[in-house]
């Protein structure tokens, strides 16, 4: 089902499916909810999935506050709507899991709303800050977006955050995943990257907020470090900790069925 609202006169979309306990699954930079669309089908059976369209991708519109701690919020304004839809109350307990950047905001939004929360995940995602050079990389994206487009930056972009493994056995995959953002626009990426070079290092949230935490990580990623992951596993009380052997970036399309099962465990469990 597709829900949409207005906010600040802008226009957010969010999509439920399946019925049970509630899980938001927040998607990443220059991607969109349909990101989740291979874990849906196994997962609705148990669950009520929460799939938003952040601000500035697929069918929701650019909000004020682009921040991590804004599209925090965004999320919040969806559940709202939702349970109050549904005659629940405000703070229903859900389990909140960001893919990358959708992780920046899974804490942020821990951060600042924790009692909407009975458990939260960073899929491929970490509570660092940027490093400079990071930063400094972001920054030559930005500048390339504004110089040659959306599309021409992401055709570029993408494959690399696949596995070796995957580039090989399946570039059908992610030639189809890579059409399928042909739409967005260079004001939202731009937007992402300042927002993500802004963001603080969020490890305390890890180590303050009493909730069970899900740690997911890809053996060949490049963008968020292995190692980084695993000293940040030891912050909370209980960690959930999984490596997907043959992904890059990408587990949830890389490594479909493996992901699904994480997922469900993680989300019974707690």
């Amino acid at each position: 089902m597709r829900k949409e609202l207005i906010v600040h006169g802008k226009k957010l979309v969010y999509h439920l499916h399946g019925n049970g306990r509630p899980v938001v699954l927040v998607h990443g930079f220059a991607e969109t909810s349909r990101v989740w669309m291979n874990q849906v089908e196994i997962l609705r059976r148990d669950f009520e999935l929460i799939i938003p369209d952040l601000p500035g991708s697929g069918e929701s519109e650019r909000i004020p506050d682009m921040s991590m701690e804004g599209l925090a919020e965004a999320i919040k304004i969806m559940l709202d709507d939702h349970f109050q839809a549904t005659g629940r109350k405000n703070t229903a307990l859900v389990t909140l899991i960001g893919h990358s950047m959708g992780g920046y905001i899974t804490l942020a939004f821990a951060e600042k709303y924790p009692g909407y929360l009975r458990s939260f995940g960073l899929f491929q995602s970490t509570a660092y800050a940027d490093p400079e050079e990071k930063i400094a990389n972001r920054r030559k994206g930005i500048e390339f977006i504004n110089k040659h487009g959306a599309f021409p930056f992401l055709e570029t972009a993408i494959p690399k955050l696949f596995s070796p493994l995957t580039r090989e056995a399946r570039p059908v995959m992610i030639s189809e995943y890579l059409s399928s953002l042909s739409n967005f626009s260079s004001e939202s990426l731009v937007l992402y990257y300042e927002a993500m070079i802004r963001r603080p290092d969020r490890s305390h949230v890890l180590k303050t907020k009493d909730l069970p935490v899900l740690f997911v990580m890809g053996k060949y990623d490049t963008g968020v470090a292995p190692d980084d992951s695993l000293k940040l596993c030891q912050l909370p009380d209980l960690s959930y900790i999984h490596t997907l052997a043959k992904s890059g970036h990408m587990g949830m399309l890389e490594e479909e069925e493996k992901t699904i099962y994480i997922l469900a465990q993680f989300i019974s469990e707690t």
